[in-house]
Parts: structure tokens; C-alpha cells; sequence
């Protein structure tokens, strides 16, 4: 049993929305207590964020709050004019946002950046102000923080962005700290290494967190209570942990039911001459020239990797962010140099074809990226994306073979209809989709997916998850499936490859991955991968 907690933010019968409208947040109430760690859980478009942001009075126009209070210990916030706002932002409420370098001046150094918030609220001196950002940064394991106050975000990787984000709110020792998807874009290690500094820093503080996310692992591991949203409406609310092992409602129910979890594979025939054979490649980045002429040491980013993978094989490379895996995916489809090694298609050597045979390579191994939004043309319909790829094959020369084709493929990938939209009129989900479908409508012998559903929510990855696997089946193609989310992992793979540094440290059979890993890292990435108890039947979605 949780200890109880005396109220510290109480949110009654909120309402958001633009008036005249439909609700964006409809009737919702909740409330955090003293040192309390609250997560409020909901899909995209559920109304999370809009609820965080209308407590520190940040609504976008044209959204605004229709009726409901919010209440910090007895002062009602929804009333205060913007004076008394800015005053409360950063002293008594902080907040996390999901992406760091949108949050962080590029064009500020750490040190300035940091230095904000005390210098409003505080009377420090600069000196005062120095020491207390290098202890913090010390306190968060920043080895040399005196020369990370002086650098620039763009010098961080995205997890130490997120550690210096929550260093800087921290230092005001805010009442409540809102934490809105602070790890979405993070691996496994990183984002436990984050939560656990969130939590150290709340609890020396005695500060109350509502976290906003889609990840039940975070809710599970973290949580006292939680409170569920779809649509803008309160679904169920109650003790995080009986919430997640005996949901009431069918709508939480079919949320935790679309997690990802272990699913019997059929054996893949591993015979005769393997579709693709990756020997010993590495691919070596050359040092940045300085500003006098000088190189920094070459990078090895990939390091001597060396697998194979038949045909209707599903083999996933894991291994947390710098370790490689995207450059070594890349690499495969010739979109990085390769310094050196052998890649073998069908027991030839890619790096001896010659231009149409290289062409003919890749259009037998098609890529699909970890954004879709940044991947698919803006100024082209979803049909005119899809058919692209066959422009240079000659079983579609005419236009009504190639628009016979892109709605056959769209139909497949769930968008019949949808070939005369443009990305942006489409979903996070359906862009993705749209994405599968211009990497299938040449109907390639191998798939390489970059973190295809990173930015997705529980069930929109499901769904993303359950499309692959259909389309495997259909189509027999292979697929190497880079991805930092074990549990997507677990349920999609038949072999395993886990990467650090640039080097595979492990590869065997899923299930021995999973059950006996072998190398001390392997066991650090499955340690610190969040995870919900789940029955052994799933959920009923219905009442």
C-alpha cells in the first residue's frame, strides 16, 4: 500500500476546446498528491498534452479553456493573469517536454540555457548560479560539466539533451514536475537511465510528477496511480498496478492487449544459399576537420559485422542509440558507404555490380524509415509515392499498369481511398503505412525497417506490427527489423542481433536471446526494457 498523499494539484471537470467546436478535453478530473508520481496514459489525440499544457496556462490558439478549475494548493490557476503565470512556471511547476532540442535554444549554451530560470525567480548571483548548475550537472553523471556548460545542445546525444532538460527544471526544486513523453525517442538503456534520474531528482525534492505517455512499461514500473483518456474523455482512473493487471473498462482493456508479446513463429527454412550474407562489414566515418585544417580520430561505427538472412526471415537488430544498427541497415541498402567487408544478394557481390546490376539490387531491397513524415514527399499524392518505384520496371511502362498496381498495394496496406490525399492529411499510423507500401509495390526479396513504429502509439504499432507479418506471409519477402523496442522485438523476430559500439556482442535464435543471454550487455538492454505483467490470454475488448 502507497503511503497517502495530501492534494497538491487538483484539476475538476476540465473542459478544452475551441468554442463552438467539439470538445478536445471533455469533463476530465484528476489530481496529484505530494511527492506523488500520477501517469496520465492515452493514445494520440487523447487530450494528455492539452491537459498538461492548460496547467501552465500554454494552450495553443485557437484552443482554449471552456470550464473546470485547476487548482495548486488552494490558488486556482485558470484565473491568473500572465504575470502570476510566468512567476508559477519554473518555481512551483516545471516541465519536461517530449522532444529536448525543441525545448532547448540551439543558439544558447547549456550554461545559459540553465541559467534561466534562476536568474527569474531566484536573487543567485552569477558566481551562485555557476556552482549551483555544476552540481547539478554532476548530480545527473555529466563527467566534465564545466565543458558542458559551455557547449550547445546540437553537441548531445537525445538522451543527455533529456538529462540536462530535467537538470535545469530541477534546479528550482519545482512542487510539481509535468513530464510530457520524455523518452519517446529514446532506447531502452537510456530511457531507464532517464526515469531513474527523474525519480532521484522528485524524490530528493519532494516533488509531485504527471507524466503524460502511451507506455504502459513507464506506468507499471513507475507509477502510484494512473488515469486512462481516450478522445478527450476520463476512461478509468485508479492504483496504477491493479489498473494494469485488472482493468475494468474494455477500452483499457484493449490497450494492454495490444502490447507486443511472444508469438509461436513458424520455423523458416534455412537451406541451401542465404538471401543476403553481411561478411565482416564495417563502415568508418573520417574525423571532422578542426579549424585549422586538423582531423579528429575516425569513427568506427560499424565494426566487423557479419550475419546471414534467408528468405521469409525476420531477423531484428537491437542495441541502444550510437551502437550502430541504423548505420549497418543503411549500409546494407547502399544508402552508406561501406569501408569495408562483403555483401553477398543471392551469392553476388554488391560492391563488384556494375550500374544495372546494382540497380536490379535495389529494387530487390527496399528501406523503410523511422519517420515517414520526413520520407514521403510533401508535395506528392500517397498514389504518385507508392508508384514511383516502378517507374523502372518494364512490366509497368503504361499508366494504367502502375495505377492497376498502387491500388492493389494501397488496399493492402489498409489506404484503398487514400491515393489522392498528401502525407500531411494522413495519420502517424497511415503514413507509415503508406511507407510499407512504397517499399512493397515492387515486391522486393528484402525489407529493412529503421524503428518503423518508434513514434507510434500502443495500438497504432499493433497494427503496424500486424501488417508486417501479413504482408511477410503473403509475400514471403525477408525483413531486418532495426528497433530498440524489445517487446516489438520478441513478438516479430526469428533471430536476433544485438549491437554495441559498432559490434555484434550477440546473435542466436529469439527465444535463446530472450531466455539465456549470453553477454553481459544483452542482459543490461532486457533489464531495462519496461515491461507489463500480461495474463497468458489477453484481455476480452468487450464488456
Amino acid at each position: 500500500m502507497n503511503p497517502p498523499f495530501s492534494t497538491l494539484l487538483s484539476v475538476d471537470h476540465l473542459v478544452l476546446g475551441v468554442p463552438g467546436r467539439e470538445r478536445i478535453v471533455d469533463d476530465v478530473s484528476l489530481s496529484v498528491g505530494m511527492g506523488e508520481f500520477v501517469a496520465v496514459v492515452g493514445e494520440s489525440g487523447s487530450g494528455k498534452t492539452m491537459i498538461a499544457r492548460s496547467i501552465l496556462g500554454l494552450l495553443p490558439a485557437p484552443v482554449c479553456h471552456l470550464s473546470g478549475t485547476i487548482t495548486l494548493q488552494g490558488t486556482e490557476l485558470t484565473n491568473l493573469n500572465p504575470h502570476a503565470l510566468r512567476k508559477l512556471r519554473g518555481a512551483r511547476i516545471g516541465m519536461v517536454f517530449q522532444e529536448p532540442m525543441a525545448s532547448l535554444n540551439p543558439a544558447m549554451r547549456i550554461g545559459a540555457s540553465m541559467a534561466q530560470g534562476l536568474k527569474q525567480h531566484t536573487r543567485m548571483s552569477a558566481a551562485e548560479i555557476r556552482d549551483a548548475s555544476l552540481a547539478m550537472l554532476r548530480r545527473i553523471g555529466i563527467d566534465d560539466p564545466a565543458r558542458c556548460l559551455a557547449a550547445y545542445p546540437h553537441e548531445f546525444s537525445g538522451g543527455m539533451r533529456q538529462r540536462i532538460m530535467l537538470a535545469s527544471v530541477m534546479l528550482l526544486k519545482p512542487a510539481l514536475l509535468i513530464a510530457d513523453e520524455p523518452t519517446t525517442a529514446l532506447d531502452t538503456v537510456t530511457q531507464r537511465e532517464v526515469m531513474e534520474v527523474m525519480v532521484e531528482l522528485t524524490r530528493e525534492a519532494g516533488t509531485a510528477v504527471l507524466l503524460i505517455t502511451h507506455n504502459l512499461g513507464l506506468v507499471a514500473r513507475y507509477s502510484n496511480r494512473a488515469i486512462v483518456l481516450c478522445r478527450g474523455r476520463e476512461i478509468e482512473k485508479g492504483a496504477a498496478r491493479t489498473l494494469l493487471q485488472a482493468p475494468r473498462d474494455p477500452y483499457t482493456r484493449q490497450l494492454i492487449a495490444a502490447l507486443p508479446r511472444r508469438e509461436v513463429r513458424a520455423p523458416v527454412a534455412r537451406e541451401g544459399m542465404p538471401l543476403l550474407s553481411v561478411i565482416d562489414l564495417e563502415v568508418v566515418h573520417p574525423g571532422r576537420r578542426g579549424l585549422f585544417g586538423a582531423r579528429s580520430a575516425p569513427l568506427k561505427a560499424v565494426d566487423r559485422v557479419s550475419f546471414d538472412i534467408f528468405a521469409g526471415e525476420t531477423v531484428a537488430i537491437v542495441g541502444g542509440s550510437g551502437s550502430g544498427k541504423t548505420t549497418l541497415g543503411r549500409a546494407i541498402v547502399q544508402l552508406v558507404r561501406m569501408s569495408g567487408g562483403q555483401l553477398l544478394f543471392r551469392g553476388r557481390d554488391v560492391l563488384r555490380a556494375d550500374g544495372a546490376q546494382l540497380k536490379a539490387f535495389r529494387r530487390q531491397c527496399q528501406m523503410v524509415f523511422q519517420d515517414p513524415y520526413s520520407s514521403l514527399d510533401p508535395r506528392m499524392r500517397i498514389s504518385a509515392i507508392v508508384a514511383e518505384p516502378l517507374r523502372h520496371l518494364p512490366e509497368f511502362a503504361t499508366r494504367t499498369q502502375r495505377e492497376r498496381r498502387v491500388e492493389d498495394v494501397l488496399t493492402e496496406v489498409g489506404l484503398a481511398g487514400f491515393g489522392r490525399r498528401f502525407a500531411h492529411q494522413l495519420s502517424g499510423g497511415q503514413r507509415q503505412r503508406a511507407a510499407i507500401a512504397r517499399a512493397i509495390v515492387t515486391r522486393p526479396a528484402l525489407i529493412v525497417a529503421d524503428e518503423p513504429i518508434s513514434a507510434l502509439d500502443m495500438t497504432l504499432q499493433k497494427q503496424v506490427l500486424a501488417l508486417f507479418q501479413q504482408l511477410q506471409s503473403e509475400h514471403g519477402f525477408a525483413c531486418i527489423f532495426i528497433s530498440h523496442d524489445l517487446a516489438a522485438v520478441e513478438q516479430i523476430s526469428d533471430r536476433v542481433l544485438v549491437m554495441h559500439k559498432g559490434r555484434a556482442v550477440e546473435t542466436g535464435e529469439r527465444d535463446a536471446v530472450f531466455d539465456a543471454p549470453q553477454h553481459p550487455y544483452t542482459r543490461t538492454l532486457l533489464d531495462a526494457s519496461p515491461h507489463v505483467d500480461l495474463p497468458a490470454q489477453p484481455f476480452a475488448t468487450s464488456a
